[in-house]
């Protein structure tokens, strides 16, 4: 670029940052990187070219006096194309004074370029100037400046001279400047770090952006828009300024507004002017070392509100193709997708609805859904679910006449089970005769389960026989007869008074007698299963507790629920045990108007058994 001076400051850091700034010719890099590569307007200021920007980098590793290598230091690495003429030179980093950030760039003549050492006797040019400065902060703002890893923003300034311009100017009579052939010079800058060949910055890098040219302003205008630069005389006045140059807008003539359109952005407010002003106006002053320079940017409302109405009616037509295939795909989605959504959702209720009613079979007969048959996937949906009932009406079906045939076979099985007991009943006539009660016991359970198809509801559907019951006599006839059960080593400490409770006396003992088998199973090895009967004011408890490994806290209360097994049992249960025993216990005691509670204690577990006293 040609700069609006005669010269650079190139030795002052601020002055020569700012003057590339005011003439707006840094080329920018995506790494925050930038350059100014420009000549002075001024021909006799010597042949020159000013290298000015700004990289990141490390902490500047200086070359000391004497030393040749070059390799481990900072560098900057120039070439220069001119006339069929190819200059290079490598300017190594230099500290001057005390300062560690700053310090020359001194350069050499790179005749055989890459030049990793100096000659022996190798001497700066004298012209060539160069400056390198770097920041105390981090780039990215922090202020760890001493961290050997933290990046920080580097400034160069380079004076380039170019003995093909200086010959030019003063061989003729007539000085050329700019010369004819700035567009077809060539500068690249390299600034190399220690032990990389890898540049930290190239301006040849892919990427960088030019500053806008008054051609990129233009286009950003609006239509209307009229950009007006005038530089303002000493004393700043309007009245002593002349104008630069005035910018305006390109018409568009693309395309059209439509009336209604352009009448109704007309409406609208702008924020500060009124709806009447024809013409909005901006002004600005930028105080430059070059001087004051005046920026007004003045548009008019109508032409803005013709551009809004053009771009306005050209989103028009998509704006309302959209919103017709809008309203299009509802109507599609709703007639021919909701609508069979709907029927099929409310059936598919009422299929819920009719499954869990009472009469199921007689419910599911009355729904079909098989009008809802179709090729698309809802229609496949509705024809799986007509077969899905179908075969669940089968399937009932199916279980009702199980049912009947199952309650057929119990009832004809009490009836053959009764007969034998009534003459073991002849048999064992007497209360003393251990088999009597025994087979009293066997009586009653076919009674119970006597025309019922499931145990459990058998059990619950029971009525017991409620009376005035003696436990503690009762406690010693269960201890006494246990072993008959195959429960042996069975105690009970008697304290010889009545204790009456409310109770149904076979009912009990089958109570207790699954408890005790229950023990028998758990209990350690050798351990007695004690009985205890303590008496309250209202009450009366049974505490029956063996030695053995204690229930998981999680299946104290399970262990009750029918078909549910509590811990491993020292000896394994029979095949023919379905988890009903503790079942039984819980209900019966509950229709006796009692409770009954499992408790882990030291050394092993106790039922406790509540029942009301008589």
């Amino acid at each position: 670029m040609l700069l609006p001076y005669g010269a650079l400051d190139f030795d002052d850091q601020y002055k020569a940052q700012q003057a590339v700034e005011t003439a707006g010719c840094n080329v920018q890099y995506p790494d925050g990187s930038a350059i100014c590569v420009a000549v002075g307007n001024n021909a006799y200021a010597g042949g020159f070219i000013y290298l000015v920007g700004s990289f990141n980098a490390g902490a500047l590793v200086p070359r000391e006096r004497g030393v040749l290598e070059l390799a481990q230091v900072h560098r900057a690495r120039v070439s220069l194309s001119l006339r069929g003429e190819t200059l290079q030179w490598v300017a190594p980093f230099e500290l001057t004074g005390t300062a560690t950030t700053a310090g020359r760039l001194t350069g050499f003549v790179d005749e055989t370029p890459p030049l990793a050492e100096l000659p022996a006797l190798a001497r700066p040019q004298r012209d060539f100037r160069g400056w390198l400065w770097q920041a105390a902060r981090c780039a990215d703002g922090s202020a760890n400046a001493d961290s050997a890893t933290c990046p920080r923003r580097a400034f160069f300034s380079i004076r380039l001279p170019v003995e093909a311009y200086r010959e030019a100017l003063f061989g003729n009579a007539r000085a050329v400047w700019p010369p004819a052939d700035l567009d077809q010079t060539f500068v690249r800058l390299q600034m190399l770090g220690p032990g990389s060949d890898v540049p930290l910055f190239d301006s040849s890098a892919r990427g960088a952006t030019a500053p806008q040219a008054l051609a990129d302003i233009t286009q950003a205008l609006q239509e209307g828009e009229t950009l007006r630069v005038r530089k303002l005389g000493s004393n700043a006045s309007a009245a002593a300024a002349h104008d630069i140059v005035i910018l305006r807008a390109v018409a568009d003539t693309s395309g059209r507004s439509s009336p209604w359109l352009t009448r109704l952005i007309a409406t609208l407010p702008i924020e500060g002017v009124g709806l009447t002003a024809p013409v909005v106006t901006g002004r600005e002053l930028i105080a430059t070392p070059a001087g004051s320079f005046e920026f007004t940017l003045s548009g008019s409302a109508h032409a803005i509100d013709q551009s809004l109405g053009a771009v306005a009616t050209r989103m028009s037509w998509y704006v309302g193709a959209m919103l017709g295939a809008i309203a299009l795909a509802w109507l599609v989605i709703e007639l021919g997708l909701l609508r069979q959504v709907k029927v099929l959702t409310r059936r598919a209720a009422a299929v819920s609805y009719n499954v869990n009613a009472l009469q199921v079979d007689q419910r599911l007969g009355a729904l079909d859904v098989s009008d809802l048959r179709g090729k698309d996937e809802l229609g496949i949906l509705a024809g799986a679910l007509a077969d899905l009932l179908q075969r669940v009406k089968d399937d009932v079906k199916r279980e009702h006449i199980r049912a009947e045939q199952e309650r057929d076979m119990w009832h004809a099985v009490g009836h053959e089970i009764m007969s034998p007991l009534q003459s073991l009943m002849v048999l064992h006539p007497g209360a003393e005769d251990a088999s009597h009660r025994y087979v009293q016991r066997m009586q009653q359970a076919v009674k119970v389960l006597y025309g019922q198809a499931s145990p459990s509801e058998a059990l619950q559907a029971a009525t017991l026989p409620m009376g005035a019951l003696d436990l503690d006599a009762f406690l010693r006839n269960v201890a006494g007869n246990a072993h008959f059960a195959g429960v042996v080593d069975v105690h009970y400490e008697s304290n010889g008074v009545p204790v009456m409770v409310r109770a149904d006396d076979f009912s009990l003992e089958d109570v207790v007698t699954h408890i005790l088998r229950n023990a028998e199973r758990h209990r350690t090895s050798g351990t007695p299963i004690g009985l205890a009967l303590h008496v309250h004011a209202d009450t009366a408890t049974v505490s029956l507790h063996n030695e053995g490994p204690q229930i998981e806290p999680a299946m104290l209360e399970r262990i009750f629920e029918y078909g549910v097994s509590g811990a491993e049992a020292e000896v394994p249960p029979s095949p023919s045990q379905r988890g009903q025993g503790l079942f039984v216990v819980k209900t019966y005691m509950a229709k006796m108007g009692g409770t009954v509670q499992a408790r882990n204690e030291s050394g092993g577990v106790s039922f406790v058994l509540t029942l009301q006293k008589a």
